[in-house]
């Protein structure tokens, strides 16, 4: 089987992030395979470092005739069996040929972008739904979730980053952006005394965010660290894991949680709402709710038999749905099914 991946992403981003994960698992599979990306010299280098050829082009917005001539190109030369797109833009310019034609979805996108795909990939029954009740044929939209591993790193130096070794700590990894409700977590933290906080991330609300941590008091006790392709040692490091999204189709990071065995907190944004099994696996809140939130992240700080008990439950939970092995077969089981 051979697998065309395409992929007109931004320079960071969780499914920027989610497409090299898969890339380099089908490849850690043995699966032939080739890519077609945005220019961005640092993920080509890890495609390249994996095994995988790449190929780079605009894909822009405007008056691009470049990115459809290298897709034709790469249709020729390699003559795939899957033409896999991610997002709007890749599956916009998915080109023709004898080979399948896919795309993954991990939002609640309009589907004016998908009309030359074959079948939709929907990463949550709720956007599988969603492409279903907005016209797409029921038979070819199908449910495959993300998957999450943990890095090996070692726990990041808490000294490193002035941090005192016995402090609780939250981590969160995302985008600095409203959707993320970044904002209320430092409204939470607030109310935390001595609590500290972790978040790794880049985005258009970073300016606005820490000027808000500095008017709530609590810029000594956070630490912004900017976007992290590598977020082991900050997992590691922490005590608890928040995700306090306003809108999250999937939200990889409650994934991540579990693989590294650490307690969540997370918001009842749509694709945390339908993943996690509240006070089994997370401790949910919800979206907005400052008081909740500071609430439930006290109660995994303090009953360390509570944290205990999410762990096992989100451990388990893991192991039996979401790890990169179950993930691979899922979709090559759907391509099997599908040519």
């Amino acid at each position: 089987m051979r697998i065309l991946s395409t992929l007109a992403g931004a320079p960071t981003g969780g499914a920027e992030t989610f497409f090299v994960s898969l890339v380099t698992a089908f490849a850690a599979a043995g699966i032939e395979q080739r890519t077609v990306i945005r220019r961005n010299p640092k993920r080509a280098a890890i495609l390249r470092d994996s095994g995988v050829p790449v190929r780079e082009a605009a894909f822009a917005r405007w008056f691009d005739f470049g990115t459809r001539s290298v897709l034709r190109r790469e249709v020729v030369d390699f003559d795939p069996d899957i033409a896999l797109a991610f997002m709007n833009r890749a599956a916009d310019r998915m080109p023709d040929g004898r080979h399948l034609k896919l795309a993954r979805l991990g939002g609640f996108y309009d589907l004016k972008y998908y009309r030359r795909c074959d079948h939709l990939i929907c990463i949550s029954h709720g956007i599988r739904n969603h492409v279903i009740a907005n016209g797409w044929p029921a038979g070819r939209a199908h449910y495959i979730g993300n998957f999450a591993e943990a890095g090996d790193a070692p726990a990041a130096d808490r000294a490193a980053y002035d941090t005192p070794t016995d402090a609780p700590l939250v981590f969160t990894p995302g985008r600095l952006h409203t959707a993320k409700a970044m904002d209320i977590l430092l409204k939470a933290i607030a109310q935390l005394d001595g609590v500290y906080l972790w978040i790794a991330g880049d985005g258009p609300d970073k300016v606005e965010l820490i000027k808000l941590a500095n008017e709530l008091g609590v810029a000594p006790r956070v630490r912004f660290l900017g976007w992290q392709v590598a977020t082991a040692p900050f997992f590691r490091a922490a005590d608890v894991v928040a995700f306090p999204s306003r809108h999250e189709p999937f939200g990889t990071v409650s994934l991540e949680a579990w693989a590294y065995g650490k307690p969540l907190v997370c918001s009842d944004a749509d694709g945390p709402a339908e993943l996690v099994r509240p006070e089994q696996d997370a401790l949910v809140v919800p979206r907005n709710d400052v008081d909740a939130l500071a609430h439930d992240l006290w109660r995994v700080i303090e009953d360390k038999a509570l944290a205990a008990r999410l762990v096992t439950a989100g451990s388990q939970r893991h192991a039996d749905e979401f790890t990169r092995e179950i993930c691979v077969q899922n979709y090559l089981a759907l391509f099997d099914r599908l040519r």
